[in-house]
């Protein structure tokens, strides 16, 4: 992105999902995890890559499902980075980082919404605010691959199968993702947990054992969306 090709582009600042925010998931990392978990459940899901796993927060029940976006409102008040980084990513060239754009996204105007960059090519407050935000969200998604690795290490990750019954007797599963294993977590030696301490993984590990507390929510807001439409 530069002032250049993208001077005129301005950026809607509305929520829900006539915005784009209808993800079912979105990635999060350690750093983040106790604004998260005031929310949302965070849980693993695969990779398909050498890191095999990455923590999410979970917004919904199935694919492009969002129990926390209306059409023009998000219900919490905390939205996590990468939802909120949207319709800017992070990509590299060379040894540094660029901001990216989505022509196509939802946000994404020259005629309405707030500017990019000032009328003399200066950037706006806005896109800095981006660029801050981009900078936090790729360093905390960094972090993620040593975390991972010391739980896998000590073999704390294990399959999460959610059986859920809504007041209308229809039956649901969360399947294909994973949590902490407390029991071995409980069950670690003073110096595996002195090394989960030492790199902040061990508050972490809790702290998504404590997140899926809000799994309780997120049923009783798919049972007021099953409500709603009948």
């Amino acid at each position: 992105m530069n002032n250049v090709e993208h001077k005129d582009l301005k950026i809607i600042l509305g929520r829900g999902t006539r915005f784009g925010d209808g993800e079912t998931i979105c990635p999060t990392f350690p750093a983040e995890f106790r604004n998260v978990l005031a929310h949302y459940p965070i849980v693993f899901r695969e990779t398909g890559n050498e890191q095999r796993y990455e923590p999410v927060a979970l917004f919904g029940f199935v694919e492009g499902e969002n129990l926390f976006a209306g059409a023009d409102a998000w219900d919490a008040l905390y939205v996590p980075m990468a939802v909120a980084r949207q319709p800017f990513s992070m990509g590299l060239s060379g040894d540094g980082l660029l901001v990216h754009v989505d022509l196509d996204h939802p946000k994404v105007s020259t005629a309405i919404g707030y500017p990019l960059f000032l009328e003399y090519g200066g950037q706006s407050e806005l896109l800095e605010q981006v660029n801050s935000l981009l900078l936090a969200l790729h360093e905390g998604l960094q972090s993620n691959a040593g975390f991972v690795a010391a739980l896998l290490d000590h073999d704390l990750i294990e399959p999460l199968t959610l059986d859920i019954e809504l007041n209308n007797g229809s039956h649901n599963q969360l399947l294909g993702f994973s949590t902490i294993n407390e029991e071995k977590l409980a069950a670690l030696d003073g110096a595996a947990l002195a090394h989960l301490h030492r790199h902040g993984y061990l508050m972490a590990a809790h702290q998504m054992g404590a997140s899926l507390v809000q799994l309780r929510e997120l049923i009783e807001r798919k049972n007021q969306r099953v409500a709603v439409d009948g």
